[in-house]
């Protein structure tokens, strides 16, 4: 039992004829009449009654009608699914730990309310591992730093970020990193990308950390900073929709190096419509999180 004998035999039982399944399937009638009886013999069993000119359904035709129906149905959505022609099925996507604490929760919202069908699949972790994701095929798309620097990546930028560099209440104002030279500080693993541009601003500068203190998560950060015992860059939105903002001061880094733009990325050449959908929905997130349009830590209540 295949779907063309299905689609054949859901003609016919609409039908009621083999005629007229013939002229709406633009086949011959001898070709319905053969798909039928083999779709009988392999049952055995009747599906219709013969009345001269009429043909009647019975009730073993009734009970393979309603599965036919949904059969065909699930069939259609299959290719529909998996064709890109509109957003569904499953959706994999990863992002940095940040940007799915502060910025996701309102895209997934609208994104689900606009295509319930799509079922989203959220990770999280450093940079690193989001790009190594998408490379071996775990996620669809990340949200990472961007733009992408790798040749296979492409992407549309989502939203912008500003990093600050956070200290204890009582600690000096921090103008530059040979100001804090030597200081301890504190940030995820070496394949998180905001932790490589704070070296890279020590570097600049001619200034190097101290120990640097691997963690697993900003509130665990926080703490360690609101307690005197370092340093930490953080995204300001981040810090911002942290319970413990009011324990720690912030310093936005010189020559503007904290300011970064948040890219939804994917391996050049993907087309699905799920990715599609999310990426023209990013587009007026995009110009409301500009610089132009956000308050630098300067002005802002961190």
């Amino acid at each position: 039992m295949d779907l063309t004998q299905l689609d054949v035999f859901r003609a016919i039982a609409e039908e009621g004829s083999i005629t007229a399944a013939a002229d709406r399937l633009h086949r011959v009638p001898s070709n319905i009449s053969t798909r039928l009886r083999q779709l009988e013999e392999e049952l055995g069993c009747e599906l219709f009654r013969r009345e001269k000119l009429r043909l009647h359904i019975t009730d073993s035709g009734r009970t393979l009608l309603d599965y036919a129906r949904r059969i065909l149905a699930l069939a259609d959505e299959a290719k529909l699914s998996v064709s890109g022609q509109h957003p569904s099925g499953v959706f994999t996507l990863g992002a940095i730990e940040s940007t799915a604490a502060v910025r996701l929760p309102p895209l997934i919202a609208r994104y689900h309310q606009k295509w319930p069908q799509v079922e989203l699949d959220l990770s999280t972790g450093p940079s690193g591992d989001m790009i190594d994701g998408i490379f071996s095929g775990r996620y669809s798309a990340a949200f990472v730093d961007g733009p992408p620097k790798h040749p296979q990546l492409e992407g549309v930028p989502a939203f912008s970020e500003e990093l600050v560099l956070i200290g204890a209440l009582n600690h000096p104002p921090v103008p530059d990193a040979a100001s804090i030279s030597g200081s301890t500080i504190y940030a995820f693993r070496a394949n998180c990308s905001y932790r490589r541009l704070f070296e890279n601003w020590f570097a600049r500068e001619n200034a190097v950390p101290g120990k640097i203190f691997e963690m697993e998560s900003y509130h665990g950060i926080l703490a360690c900073v609101s307690a005197g015992a370092g340093l930490a860059l953080i995204p300001a939105s981040m810090l911002e929709s942290m319970p413990g903002r009011d324990s720690v001061q912030a310093w936005p880094l010189g020559g503007g190096m904290g300011n970064i733009e948040i890219w939804l990325v994917w391996r050049k050449g993907t087309h699905s419509a799920n990715l599609k959908a999310m990426s023209e929905m990013l587009q007026p997130l995009a110009a409301s999180t500009s610089p132009a349009a956000l308050p630098s830590v300067s002005e802002s209540a961190v």
